[in-house]
């Protein structure tokens, strides 16, 4: 299906398994205060906690979490870049289970993105067969894979030359998919490269897609876009909302100072499919994404929060995860957010609850 079509489609609501809100517990080491806690106009923050902070389960470290998709009853499942992928509470958000992910030769990942293919009423009716299996990326090749909620592993997907690290494509190691979701509908899947290809202009990173085929479950190689991030960051996470634009977290670190985090929006309805353009350096007839900074995370209140390094706002750290996990009665999407601490001393592992209020139009941001 081509993408501009998917996104003319705007959905009422999000599917039946994400209108559960994640709740963050109250604890000793969680956030949380009554009013509105804005960090810009269009996204307050409700509570952060630090409840998996140097934990285990099961014997497995909980951290190095790099991505959070709603799984079904409103559980949150969490993808660890260590191969580890946890099922987590949706009142506690502390783990119930754990599965360890291997590629073809039993390996383990660099695992970063994730989405869980759930059935959606559109598939059903039109043949297709989604399992609620796992759909993971890893930045070593990159990949993505496709894994039954045991943690078996069905097969992988597609892609491009171009996209895969050097020497066999453009990529740069540990700069590749970093972001996965799935559009409305579920028939369309996107992944969001973290840095650029080489040839292309830094700053200026590609999304790729795949479509579902209409009568089984298996995903094609689509249409590809280009995105410019920032001066200086990187694309950590890419979320699709009810009506088929994206979330996208842009984020970067400097010693001594901390991390920067934003939150922008997307839309890809204008945007040239770039899967044929072999550099993209902001060439006149080459539309990259629209996109619209709904928050600079530095400008949320901190709640009381604690860095354990220099923070330019004590609240923050390496966030790469994000994931829609209802609405609001005003209309507001309701987010959670993790940060992956790499198993360090001097970073969090952080959970935060966050509302955002979208605009109806996207401003372009040159």
């Amino acid at each position: 299906m081509r993408m501009r079509s998917v996104l003319a489609t705007v959905t009422a609501g999000l599917a039946a398994a994400t209108c559960v809100t994640a709740a963050a517990p109250a604890d000793a080491h969680s956030g949380k205060a009554p009013g509105v806690h804005a960090c810009s106009p269009a996204v307050s923050i409700t509570s952060y906690s630090d409840v998996l902070d140097k934990t285990t389960y099961d014997g497995t470290f909980v951290g190095n979490l790099s991505a959070l998709a709603v799984d079904r009853g409103g559980r949150i499942a969490a993808l660890s870049d260590r191969s580890s992928l946890f099922t987590l509470d949706r009142e506690t958000l502390k783990p119930t289970s754990v599965v360890n992910l291997v590629d073809e030769k039993g390996a383990a990942l660099d695992s970063e993105g994730l989405a869980v293919d759930l059935p959606h009423s559109r598939l059903r009716s039109s043949g297709g067969t989604p399992t609620g299996t796992r759909l993971v990326t890893s930045e070593t090749e990159p990949s993505v894979r496709r894994y039954e909620r045991d943690g078996t592993l069905v097969g992988s997907l597609p892609v491009p030359d171009a996209l895969k690290v050097a020497p066999a494509g453009r990529a740069t190691s540990n700069l590749t998919f970093e972001g996965l979701t799935l559009l409305p509908g579920g028939r369309t899947l996107l992944a969001a490269m973290e840095g650029s290809l080489s040839g292309d202009t830094a700053g200026i990173v590609r999304f790729q897609t795949w479509d579902r085929a209409t009568r089984q479950g298996d995903f094609r190689l689509s249409a590809q876009y280009g995105y410019r991030t920032d001066a200086g960051l990187g694309v950590s996470e890419a979320q699709a909302t009810p009506d088929g634009r994206l979330l996208v977290l842009e984020r970067g670190f400097t010693a001594g100072v901390g991390n920067t985090v934003r939150l922008y929006l997307a839309d890809l309805r204008h945007a040239t499919d770039t899967r044929r353009v072999d550099t993209l350096t902001g060439q006149e007839g080459v539309r990259l994404a629209r996109k619209t900074l709904l928050a600079d995370l530095v400008n949320c209140p901190s709640l009381g929060a604690r860095a354990k390094q220099p923070q330019p706002n004590p609240l923050l750290d390496n966030i790469e995860g994000l994931t829609i996990t209802g609405r609001a009665p005003d209309g507001r999407l309701q987010l959670l957010l993790v940060s992956d601490d790499n198993q360090n001393a001097v970073q969090t592992t952080r959970l935060y609850s966050l509302s955002v209020r979208l605009p109806h139009t996207v401003i372009l941001n040159d």
